[in-house]
């Protein structure tokens, strides 16, 4: 009987140890209380519980975890009512602090998310507040961050995931963006238009340009032919009158090479003035000695004619 009761206390006290041994898995914490306070934080490991006299009070998870709220109405400076919902994502750093600091951490950061936001779209318009996405986040990032660190948590991120305006103003908008997208299309045309008219000014300028470079050319060319010709033809003229001076100065030459008496010399002066006799002039005055000369040419050709009768 004796052994009977050794061995039920026995495996009664196997029953405590074994359940008293507590393994902590990895990125967690246990928060342990020993009569009714805290103890110890028990961290990544092995661990033993003082039976009776140890709790757990609460296992925390060291990893980011994401709190995803509903949308929350927010009114913004210019009066216009929004639903926007965020998403928080936060992690434990004092597994006491988030144990004791706050009941029901998770409502209390839900509860601060939405007074900051609040705040925060309250000192804006609606367009900045659409278009300020960022500076919102950052700005929630921020005062949640510095308000939940007497609780044991440490605010990463914030992220606006969607803002509803009324339908209203969803309809004035999509208008507004269907007006935008018409003018950007009428510029777009319009400087498409600009541009082809410049183009083909473009093309006739440098037409015009060509045209008249090719009628100067043609000019140049005409005038520098017109030049050349004006050229040659002085400079034949001028070799002419250097061909019959040549011929006078050598005719000249050769008379004074011939030693030509003073009777020979009148009668060449005379073939001179017969040429002369032949132009166009009117009056020709004849020396003294030609006309001697002449009067006997004519008794000689008297002689001449009586002989041969």
């Amino acid at each position: 009987m004796l052994g009977i009761i050794l061995g039920i206390l026995v495996l009664i006290v196997l029953i405590v140890v074994i359940t008293n041994i507590k393994i902590v898995p990895q990125a967690s914490v246990y928060v342990v209380e020993r009569l009714g306070a805290y103890y110890a934080t028990w961290e990544t490991g092995l661990h033993f519980k003082m039976p009776f006299f140890d709790r757990i009070a609460k296992r925390v998870s060291l990893k980011e975890q994401v709190a995803d709220f509903a949308p929350q109405p927010v009114i913004t400076r210019d009066n216009v009512t929004m639903q926007i919902d965020t998403v928080v994502f936060y992690q434990v750093t004092d597994a006491k602090l988030y144990t004791y600091g706050v009941e029901r951490p998770l409502s209390a950061i839900e509860n601060l998310t939405a007074t900051t936001l609040r705040n925060i779209i309250g000192e804006m318009e609606l367009d900045q507040s659409l278009t300020s996405r960022d500076v919102i986040n950052a700005k929630m990032r921020s005062i949640l961050d510095e308000a939940t660190d007497p609780w044991g948590i440490k605010v990463n991120r914030v992220e606006l995931k969607n803002i509803l305006p009324p339908r209203e103003i969803q309809n004035a908008m999509e208008k507004q963006m269907k007006a935008e997208r018409e003018r950007r299309e009428s510029i777009l045309q319009a400087e498409g238009q600009k541009q082809s008219q410049i183009l083909v000014a473009e093309g006739e300028k440098q037409s015009t340009i060509l045209r008249a470079d090719a009628e100067k050319q043609a000019a140049i060319l005409k005038a520098e032919a017109e030049r050349q010709a004006a050229i040659l033809k002085a400079e034949g003229e001028a070799q002419a009158i250097l061909n019959v001076q040549q011929a006078l100065a050598d005719s000249i030459k050769m008379l004074n090479e011939a030693n030509p008496n003073e009777q020979v010399i009148k009668i060449k002066a005379l073939e001179s003035f017969e040429k002369a006799a032949d132009g166009q002039a009117t009056k020709i005055i004849v020396p003294s000695e030609i006309q001697s000369l002449a009067g006997l040419a004519a008794s000689f050709k008297g002689l001449l004619e009586d002989e041969k009768k």
